[in-house]
């Protein structure tokens, strides 16, 4: 596990569990509604993958954000996607997200990934300043990706020490 430091002093880091899965899915419930949230089926698969890996972050045993990471090898080059980063809306904008961040890109790179990137709601200003303030640099748009016509700008950057 992995003390914060700074505004979320209470909180740990540490990896997922499966008998985490009920009380991350909260999370999701609580950050997205129907039709923009992952099924259950969808989330259970990306959590359970041999190739991503989970950050949870917890206080006093409940899940008050988490973060996934996955990977994989395209012309023997790894590369690392974030699905989705989440923060339960009482701990946003006390640096959860950020710490979130940070340890899935050190998973990426523990995984031998070059580049990380992502997909974010264009319309979500919040999420946007949070990449930017990583070095993540916007690489593209696509029309139509989430439901309903949304559209999500691409952000990527080199994974290194």
């Amino acid at each position: 596990m992995f003390p914060a430091t700074g505004w979320s002093l209470a909180l740990e880091y540490r990896r997922y569990r499966p008998d985490d899965f009920d009380r991350l899915y909260a999370v999701e419930e609580a950050c997205f509604e129907p039709p923009f949230r992952f099924s259950r089926a969808a989330m259970r698969k990306l959590v359970c993958s041999r190739h991503a890996a989970t950050w949870i972050a917890e206080q006093d045993g409940r899940p008050e954000g988490f973060a996934i990471v996955e990977w994989a090898q395209e012309a023997g080059v790894t590369f690392a996607y974030i699905p989705t980063i989440e923060v339960s809306p009482q701990k946003r904008r006390s640096g959860v997200g950020g710490q979130l961040l940070r340890l899935v890109e050190q998973s990426a790179l523990a995984a031998g990934a070059r580049l990380i990137w992502l997909h974010v709601d264009e319309r979500n200003a919040a999420a946007i300043r949070l990449y930017e303030a990583h070095s993540y640099h916007r690489d593209g748009r696509e029309a139509d990706f989430y439901t309903r016509g949304r559209a999500a700008l691409i952000y990527a950057k080199p994974v290194t020490w």
